[in-house]
């Protein structure tokens, strides 16, 4: 029987983006409603790194089994790096992906094209129930965007521009962004290390 890795969330999005990318891992890829319990553990780090070891080590711990976590998100340099560790809950709890699209872009209206640099950062941490941890950073760079444009992908993809595409990340195939993305550069790293030690 094949060691469990748990996926450390519930968001569909990114689980099936992780089932992709760690699809050569000698592990039995599980998550938390396959294994009939869902965590609530509040994330009161102050940097990505922080929330993604907060999250795996609680994961570990309460099942018994290693598991993964990430924290992303979405710097921009005209916000002094905000979202930031608050993407996912920017403006409030009760906003939505596109909710948060359109505050994040009332914020930018007055910003010139020039000065709208921002970048999707992640941090991947895999924990132990012996208390070990492994982490590993991804960033992509890009631009946000004027307004929202196609609807493959979740959270900020619709506004997050590259330049070299002449498209929005949710403009891309799914090939395309998980070659590319932060959490895919993270999650490369998290897979070699992996794999030096079970490979």
């Amino acid at each position: 029987m094949r060691q469990k890795l748990l996926i450390a969330t519930t968001n569909n999005g990114k689980i099936a983006e992780f089932r992709f990318l760690l699809r050569s891992l000698p592990f039995e890829l599980t998550t938390p409603t396959e294994e009939g319990k869902v965590l609530q553990v509040e994330e009161t780090g102050v940097t990505f790194k922080d929330n993604a070891v907060i999250k795996a080590s609680a994961y570990a711990a309460e099942f018994g089994m290693m598991a993964l976590a990430d924290d992303s998100g979405i710097e921009v340099e005209a916000l002094g790096g905000r979202p930031g560790v608050y993407s996912a809950r920017y403006g409030g709890e009760h906003l939505t992906d596109e909710g948060r699209v359109e505050l994040l872009l009332h914020e930018m209206k007055a910003v010139p094209w020039e000065k709208r640099a921002a970048a999707f950062k992640a941090v991947i941490a895999v924990a132990w129930p012996d208390g070990r941890i492994l982490t590993r950073e991804g960033i992509m760079n890009g631009t946000v965007n004027l307004t929202p444009v196609g609807d493959n992908g979740f959270g900020y993809d619709p506004i997050f521009y590259l330049a070299e595409y002449n498209a929005t990340t949710a403009q891309l195939t799914s090939k395309q962004k998980n070659l590319l993305s932060h959490r895919s550069k993270a999650t490369e790293g998290i897979l070699k290390a992996l794999l030096s030690e079970f490979g």
